[in-house]
């Protein structure tokens, strides 16, 4: 769904699934560090929103899914995963549950086939599903950061969108966004990870999956790698050769010489950093080894442990 802030002076579509909001307003170094400075706000409305109400709505998704919900206080953001039997991750959503509803968004493209999911578990659970996207749009506002990671994200009235724009302003783009999300280490569903990918290697123990809480589908895998440690891959932060002036793409291989030992995902400019990407690498391959992708050499900067698979930089 095309964004109205398109029309903003400046603006600049994204491409790909992210083609529908502003990838920048003319300066996306000067957006970086206008959100740094915990001003402005970005337009993620081209992310579906689902919402799930019905009075057993958090004890129906505490069971179903990796987060510890039935006591969810209102209003407190927080990250859900859903996995396969064998603890690969199937959905990733972020919401809060305001006292009627639980909502959330999740990747673009994405609502529906978590509504799917959803409405099949449902049995005879007092739940009702809902795809809102048309209703509600996500933006990140860093002054609406508060406790959790994932705290900044604002579910908005979409035909109140231009209104909240000028209230909440300047507008700043998307590839600022993702610059920022990509140094704090935050992966993004289906393009930092692929259907192999358990929370162990994302870095999702913590901000997305409880350990003390009750069953769930996929569990006994995240239990057992938590438990003995050693995942089978880890993201990490690459740091891009800065005299290329290009991206690479996502998906493009990493490599160890001549063999592929990972896979790269979203990258983008940082105003300080230069040129980063989040990637998903073998357990194995040390920290300080040489690699390169599509050409380019990049150096490696810990995202996930390789002992342990937990996150150990800042997700805000």
């Amino acid at each position: 769904m095309r964004s109205p802030l398109l029309d903003l002076p400046g603006a600049v579509a994204g491409d790909g699934v992210d083609r529908d909001v502003a990838a920048h307003y003319g300066s996306f170094n000067g957006e970086q560090r206008t959100l740094e400075k915990g001003e402005g706000f970005v337009d993620l409305s081209h992310r579906d929103v689902v919402r799930v109400s019905g009075p057993d709505r958090l004890t129906w998704l505490h069971s179903l899914t990796t987060q510890h919900l039935e006591a969810l206080p209102p209003r407190v953001w927080t990250g859900v995963l859903v996995l396969s039997p064998q603890g690969h991750v199937e959905h990733a959503f972020f919401g809060y549950d305001d006292g009627e509803a639980f909502t959330a968004h999740t990747e673009p493209g994405a609502g529906a086939p978590l509504v799917a999911f959803l409405d099949r578990m449902r049995f005879m659970m007092r739940v009702e599903v809902t795809d809102v996207t048309n209703e509600l749009a996500t933006t990140w506002r860093p002054s609406a950061s508060g406790d959790g990671p994932y705290a900044g994200y604002e579910l908005v009235p979409r035909e109140q969108l231009t209104a909240y724009a000028e209230a909440a302003g300047p507008a700043c783009g998307l590839w600022a966004f993702e610059a920022l999300r990509i140094a704090r280490g935050e992966p993004r569903l289906g393009l930092d990870t692929d259907h192999r990918t358990i929370p162990n290697e994302a870095g999702w123990i913590g901000p997305a999956v409880h350990l003390d809480k009750g069953c769930y589908r996929g569990q006994e895998t995240v239990a057992r790698v938590h438990t003995l440690g050693r995942p089978p891959r880890r993201l990490t932060l690459l740091h891009l050769d800065g005299s290329e002036n290009r991206l690479p793409a996502v998906g493009a291989d990493l490599l160890l010489g001549d063999k592929v030992v990972g896979f790269v995902g979203t990258s983008a400019r940082h105003h300080e950093l230069g040129p980063i990407a989040l990637a998903m690498v073998k357990r194995n391959v040390p920290l300080d080894a040489q690699l390169t992708v599509d050409g380019m050499p990049v150096a490696q900067e810990m995202v996930v442990d390789p002992e342990v698979g937990l996150h150990v930089r800042p997700l805000r």
